[in-house]
């Protein structure tokens, strides 16, 4: 009975033995292909980094505006009684544009002129008769002093007169008018806008902390999407000698060339202006730098042998210093050198020793000027 009891407890201990050896054996042999598994590499593209010549510039978005440029308006009431130019004539300074009926008013200019002739005539006379001891003091004082209010109400109604007469303030272009004859006007009733298009302004911002960068005279280039491929060039007229509180930004007046007039007030521009020599900077894709609070960083790709004795890609993260941007395009002030291939895109599934696959059959934007582009 007890060697039974022997004999069963052994081959318990036996198949208890005996599966946790199995177990080991598995997990074993599991582990050693697990470490022999390779991932597919990624596939991702790369760009060979190489110096470029990097012009230093500021750009902002502008707004256009007449150096002269006013809606012209009555300053006084009255009837339209003429009306002397066409919509989108160019006039001369003083030409007449509107006459406004002004019968009433040179009957009443005349009638002061009458009355200014009578003091005049008056006063001579009092003169003479002062001049025997006729009259006195205080009556010839009088009489002038009539004399000069007449010839004051003369010249009053003279400059009303001719506000009546509407005339170009200064050379330039006429818009749209919807105003006809007939038609009351009311003081300050807009007539027509008159635009100088020979010059325009170019108003623009730019943050504070551009503002030792920028200074009277220097170069502006504008282009605007009403004439693609088409710059026209100014300079730097006025900076704002105050900056916003609330934004921190002072405005820019530059003065620009209209050649052919074919820029208008209130058209908006791009803006750039160069401030310095131009200088040399490694550049990548902006796409190619991943931006973390730790700092940035980029994928390099390195070439090793692989375990068949081929060549093999992998890749490598290195942290870097970012300078400038323009366009599409970033400076690398450190952490890459002249020559080194950078992964521009599939860098989201990548870690340190990654296999890679480059096909560059697809490139991301690496364009220092981008433009938009209608689908």
């Amino acid at each position: 009975m007890i060697t039974k009891r022997m004999i069963i407890m052994l081959a318990i201990v036996g198949f208890l033995f005996g599966g946790v050896f199995a177990y080991k054996a598995f997990t074993a042999t599991m582990a050693k292909k697990y470490r022999s598994f390779q991932a597919p590499p990624s596939i991702v593209t790369a760009l060979t980094v190489s110096y470029e010549a990097w012009q230093p510039e500021l750009t902002a978005v502008g707004s256009l505006r007449a150096v002269k440029g006013v809606d012209v308006t009555s300053e006084v009431a009255g009837l339209v009684r003429k009306i002397l130019f066409r919509s989108g004539d160019e006039v001369a300074e003083g030409a007449v544009l509107v006459e406004l009926n002004a019968d009433a008013d040179l009957a009443q200019l005349k009638a002061l002129e009458a009355a200014a002739d009578l003091a005049r005539t008056t006063y001579e006379r009092d003169k003479k008769q002062f001049d025997i001891q006729a009259v006195s003091q205080a009556t010839l004082d009088s009489e002038a002093a009539d004399l000069r209010s007449k010839e004051a109400q003369v010249e009053q109604q003279r400059a009303l007169v001719l506000k009546k007469t509407i005339r170009a303030p200064f050379t330039g272009r006429l818009g749209i008018t919807t105003v006809n004859p007939g038609q009351y006007l009311n003081p300050g009733d807009k007539i027509v806008t008159l635009q100088e298009l020979d010059r325009l302004y170019a108003d623009f911002l730019l943050p504070q902390q551009e503002l030792s960068r920028i200074g009277a005279g220097q170069t502006v280039r504008l282009s605007t999407d009403t004439y693609p491929g088409k710059t026209f060039t100014g300079t730097v007229a006025t900076i704002n000698p105050k900056v916003d509180p609330d934004t921190r930004n002072f405005q820019v007046e530059a003065v620009v060339a209209n050649p052919g007039r074919k820029l208008l007030p209130g058209m908006y521009a791009s803006v750039s202006i160069h401030t310095g020599a131009a200088e040399r900077h490694l550049t990548v894709p902006q796409t190619a730098v991943t931006y973390n609070p730790y700092g940035d960083t980029v994928f390099l790709v390195r070439e090793s042998a692989g375990p068949d004795g081929k060549p093999a890609l992998t890749a490598q993260q290195n942290f870097v210093t970012t300078g400038p941007r323009r366009g599409d395009q970033v400076a690398i002030l450190s952490g890459v050198a002249e020559g080194d291939r950078v992964v521009t895109s599939g860098q989201m599934k990548l870690r340190n020793g990654s296999p890679l696959t480059i096909d560059n059959t697809v490139q991301p934007s690496n364009d220092p000027a981008p433009q938009p582009k209608d689908e």
